[in-house]
């Protein structure tokens, strides 16, 4: 199966991760049926690069699509594809498992990753399930309570100093040169097992609009192509259409394509709640960008007071997720959609690793004497 470069065309017989152009690449539009499995990677067999290694799965995937009571209140009928039940809490547990399938059989030893966030904690945890060592690199203003989280898994957290910018690119440089397999946001494989959350959703329902919170662009660019391959092969009579959306205090995409531009910009003095999507140069960005326009998508952008908002209303309906899920909720007030579609907001992440900014219900205090009369007070 080749990789092609979605922005210049050029084509490659063997796994790499960026085009000699300098953007991402992408496997081909696979060919298959669904069959009837356990899992989405035994029902999508014939859809994936490289062969699932079930053995070490940790039940990554076949997340709930759960209907949501917020649907009324922008007239529309809404689901929530809840990626936060995942082993480590994010979405990024299914490109994680399938990039660590494929580093096992090309006879990698060490793995690493360049995050801070849920993409460190997932390559940590898969690393140490497939039996190999992790190099997870993180910028040095990361918190030791944030990384607590990471190095449970027995991974080696590495503290950079220096540019983080810089720091996507020169890992891919030095794992080639060390035999370092790097699955950073937009590894080709990473966007392979993002495809899972279209499949998902396609077996439920047909979405007229699906949300997508979106930072590196890797997310948005799997549920895109796991969408055209299902309407490729006839699976679906339709592409629904599909809605990145990125925090205003760090939107290069949404900036970019408001603006009519081909390419995207660095967006300086990123500032946003929604820290897990502010990427001010995504390295999937351009490539986003295209699909956007080739395909009539959009994008969207939210302020902090509208994700706080959009938090507590998903808190309400039973669902703590990190301020970057709820960017996709944020969204619904913006975009005037039709009454009656059926829109799917995806949730990435737990609100369990942003503890510390979480809004908080009201607690209060009663003596046990008198616990009779606090309680008929509620």
């Amino acid at each position: 199966m080749k990789l092609r470069c979605p922005i210049c065309g050029r084509t490659y017989e063997k796994p790499v991760q960026r085009c000699s152009c300098g953007e991402p690449v992408e496997f081909e539009l696979f060919e298959g049926e669904p069959y009837i499995g356990k899992g989405v990677w035994e029902r999508f067999w014939d859809f994936w690069p490289v062969e699932p290694v079930l053995e070490f799965s940790l039940g990554e995937g076949d997340t709930p699509l759960v209907k949501s009571r917020l649907g009324g209140e922008f007239g529309v009928r809404l689901y929530l594809k809840n990626e936060t039940v995942n082993p480590t809490w994010s979405f990024k547990d299914r490109g994680t498992f399938l990039a660590m399938s494929y580093a096992l059989k090309a006879g990698y030893k060490t793995v690493g990753t360049v995050s801070t966030g849920n993409m460190a904690a997932s390559v940590s945890a898969y690393a140490s399930r497939f039996g190999l060592k992790a190099k997870i690199l993180v910028s040095e203003s990361a918190g030791d309570e944030k990384l607590k989280a990471v190095s449970v898994y027995g991974g080696e957290v590495i503290r950079v100093l220096g540019d983080y910018g810089r720091l996507y690119f020169e890992s891919l440089k030095l794992g080639e040169k060390l035999g370092v397999y790097f699955m950073n946001s937009d590894n080709p494989f990473r966007i392979e097992g993002y495809k899972g959350i279209a499949f998902e959703i396609a077996e439920e329902l047909t979405p007229d609009y699906v949300l997508i919170p979106t930072s590196s662009g890797g997310l948005f660019r799997g549920v895109a192509k796991g969408f055209l391959e299902l309407y490729e092969n006839g699976l679906i009579d339709g592409l629904p259409k599909l809605i990145a959306v990125q925090a205003e205090g760090c939107s290069p995409i949404c900036r970019a394509f408001k603006e009519g531009k081909a390419k995207i910009e660095r967006f300086e003095n990123p500032k946003t709640i929604a820290k897990a999507i502010a990427n001010p140069y995504p390295p999937s960005g351009n490539a986003v960008l295209k699909l956007l326009r080739e395909f009539g998508w959009g994008c969207v952008s939210v302020s902090d007071n509208e994700i706080r908002k959009a938090q507590e209303m998903l808190a309400r309906e039973g669902l703590f997720v990190q301020p970057a899920s709820a960017t996709g909720i944020a969204a619904l007030e913006k975009l005037d959609l039709p009454e009656g579609v059926k829109v799917v907001s995806i949730l990435t992440g737990s609100g369990l690793r942003t503890l510390k900014d979480a809004p908080a219900g009201e607690i209060t205090e009663c003596p046990l004497e008198t616990l009779k009369d606090c309680l008929r007070s509620t």
